[in-house]
């Protein structure tokens, strides 16, 4: 039997690729493509939060509330001191204004001590049977006691008044020279202070405020 031999016009068929295998290379590729734009994402997405965050805090927030500019300083007003006591006499001031007193000078040479409050303006009966006047005068050192003597508002046993009728110690009290300090106690306690002199011819006499 002769062998059957192709005719020359007979072409082998070639092999083709089915239709699925182009699909999953198309499919490969834009994977690739897609995983090299998530890679550059990255970076990128990086730079452009970093950037907006330098300009948050460059920038300043609208919203921010400038505060006011700090209230002007007001000075201070200083303790305001009484000039004179009630009874127009001069004042000297006992511990740290716990207590006042008020010293008067009147007629013919009478010495009148009255204890105030802390304002030096409301009178302090006190337990003490005497007040002391320590005077300092031409290097010669002096004391005066002042006994007690009830006002009429003043309780039984108390007194915030203390008085004398000496011609030497109101003559002292108005000599630029002497130096004067009032020594009281007070429930107790020891107080002293310093008097300012009103020199003769500036202090006030009681008679002169009546009325």
């Amino acid at each position: 039997m002769a062998a059957i031999r192709p005719s020359p016009c007979t072409s082998v068929p070639s092999v083709v690729n089915p239709p699925f295998l182009k699909v999953e290379r198309v499919m490969t590729k834009i994977s690739i493509c897609l995983q090299s734009l998530k890679c550059l994402s990255l970076p990128i997405a990086g730079l452009i939060v970093l950037w907006i965050s330098g300009c948050n805090e460059s920038a300043p927030d609208a919203t921010t509330t400038i505060p006011d500019a700090p209230p002007a300083t007001v000075p201070h007003a200083e303790h305001a001191h009484p000039s004179e006591g009630p009874h127009h006499g001069d004042l000297v001031e006992l511990g740290n204004e716990e207590y006042h007193a008020e010293i008067v000078q009147g007629e013919a040479g009478s010495v009148t001590v009255y204890i105030l409050d802390s304002g030096a303006k409301v009178a302090v009966p006190i337990d003490a049977q005497e007040v002391t006047i320590n005077m300092t005068h031409d290097g010669k050192a002096e004391q005066f006691q002042l006994p007690a003597d009830r006002d009429t508002s003043d309780p039984e046993g108390k007194s915030s008044r203390f008085s004398l009728k000496d011609e030497e110690l109101a003559g002292d009290l108005d000599s630029a020279d002497a130096v004067a300090k009032l020594a009281v106690t007070i429930d107790g306690k020891s107080y002293s202070g310093k008097f300012e002199h009103a020199h003769e011819g500036e202090h006030k006499h009681e008679d002169e405020h009546k009325h």
